[in-house]
């Protein structure tokens, strides 16, 4: 029973994942597209705003493109724990993380992760190897990071940092679990949508909003593999 759970696993991930290759190559073109709209004006004109957000002297942005154990988190929390040994305040500096590409299942809630196998669809695994049916890093238990005593992303935004995630990237993979699943594109999408954690901020794409972020003064830092 369990070799058989494991070979559904694994041609689960190789069908999902050529299909995210496949739609990725194929994002403007693909038909399912008609029904999901690319953009969003009033949605894209609230992702300019929110970086009116980033405040004080010290300005960072990491590109999160793989989940990493988490290190798109610990980096951003590591920018506050030795800004604050060297004596800047949370308020004179923002840590922002944009959630991209294999990274983006960190951006959502629980729900998603219990009903969809976004454990496997991003290769988050608990240590042992076992799959998350939770979103790990946004409120992180005993054993989810690799050190204790670090912050997850729900204290951080306490603390003034800053979460994003890539629209493009929730459209190719929702695109690719709901073929695999035998699901509507669109209402996946949809639900993937309506379960960003809160205050995480979804953009247009991961690469539009590290431009933007650096055009507000933050320097680029890559926090993936």
């Amino acid at each position: 029973m369990k070799t058989m759970k494991n070979n559904s696993r694994r041609q689960f991930l190789g069908a999902m994942a050529l299909g995210a290759t496949a739609t990725t190559l194929s994002v403007l073109t693909n038909p399912i597209y008609a029904n999901v709209p690319i953009s969003n004006t009033k949605k894209m004109q609230d992702a300019e705003k929110w970086f009116d957000n980033i405040k004080g002297k010290h300005r960072i942005v990491y590109d999160g493109s793989m989940p990493h154990h988490g290190f798109p988190i610990i980096w951003n929390w590591a920018f506050y724990l030795t800004n604050n040994e060297t004596g800047t305040p949370d308020s004179d500096m923002t840590a922002m993380t944009v959630l991209r590409h294999n990274a983006l299942g960190l951006a959502f809630e629980d729900r998603l992760w219990e009903k969809y196998p976004l454990s496997d669809v991003f290769n988050v695994k608990k240590s042992d190897g076992s799959a998350y049916t939770r979103n790990p890093f946004y409120e992180p238990q005993d054993g989810d990071f690799p050190l204790p005593g670090i912050d997850g992303i729900k204290r951080l935004q306490e603390r003034g940092a800053m979460f994003c995630a890539c629209d493009l990237a929730a459209k190719v993979f929702s695109n690719a679990v709901a073929t695999q699943m035998k699901l509507d594109a669109k209402v996946v999408y949809e639900d993937w949508v309506s379960g960003i954690l809160p205050d995480i901020q979804l953009v247009p794409s991961g690469v539009w909003a590290l431009g933007r972020a650096q055009e507000h003064g933050c320097g680029y830092i890559f926090a993936g593999e």
